[in-house]
């Protein structure tokens, strides 16, 4: 597959073309947790920070831990200086600023911390538009937000295709009428369950 097979290109950001360093993840969950006395564990922290094994309000409800009242902790206790400085680019990530067809990106991390990410890391030129979900735009797998990233790049046409971690990016993609490209970045066994895409790649750059 070449670059010039796709007229369009739709990109997720965590855990897709960025990750953050682990201390990151345990030490925010550890003050989530004291501020909701509740001890999360290692792989508990692990599973709610990356999606792992399905809906992350489902785990919490199961562990008797209220999704609404969580994402309240969660947001409040986000720095964005911290985040960005915690945050890497996947070296092969690279080749998106290269592309040469309308370019967007479409994520569940929030404004305030997108923005920051984005200017640490100099990729915020790569991308002819983007998309913070929230509840007024849709969440993924809803392709509202998709389509709303298109049209504002004016990219409403052609043959498309969405590229994320999730099982919510390939549904964002199939809803929104593009093909799903599956980065798998931490291996199913760890996920949970295998994604199934019309592609799965370990790297980005396979699909360039």
């Amino acid at each position: 597959m070449s670059r010039a097979a796709y007229d369009r290109w739709v990109f997720d950001l965590d855990g897709t073309l960025v990750d953050v360093e682990p201390d990151y993840v345990h030490e925010v969950m550890g003050r989530i947790g004291d501020r909701l006395g509740y001890g999360f564990t290692d792989r508990q922290a692990e599973t709610l920070w990356h999606g792992f094994g399905g809906e992350r309000g489902d785990h919490l409800r199961a562990w008797g831990i209220d999704p609404e009242r969580f994402w309240t902790v969660f947001h409040d206790e986000e720095d964005a200086a911290a985040r960005a400085g915690a945050t890497f680019l996947y070296d092969d990530a690279a080749v998106v600023g290269e592309l040469d067809a309308p370019t967007v990106l479409v994520t569940h991390c929030q404004r305030y911390l997108t923005d920051p990410v984005l200017a640490s890391l100099d990729i915020g030129d790569w991308f002819d538009s983007i998309v913070c979900c929230s509840a007024e735009t849709g969440w993924k797998p809803d392709p509202e937000p998709v389509r709303t990233a298109l049209s504002a790049a004016g990219a409403e046409s052609g043959r498309g295709v969405l590229v994320g971690d999730t099982p919510g990016d390939v549904g964002a993609a199939w809803n929104a009428g593009l093909e799903a490209a599956h980065v798998e970045r931490h291996g199913h066994g760890r996920r949970g369950c295998c994604v199934v895409g019309d592609h799965r790649v370990g790297r980005i750059d396979e699909l360039a």
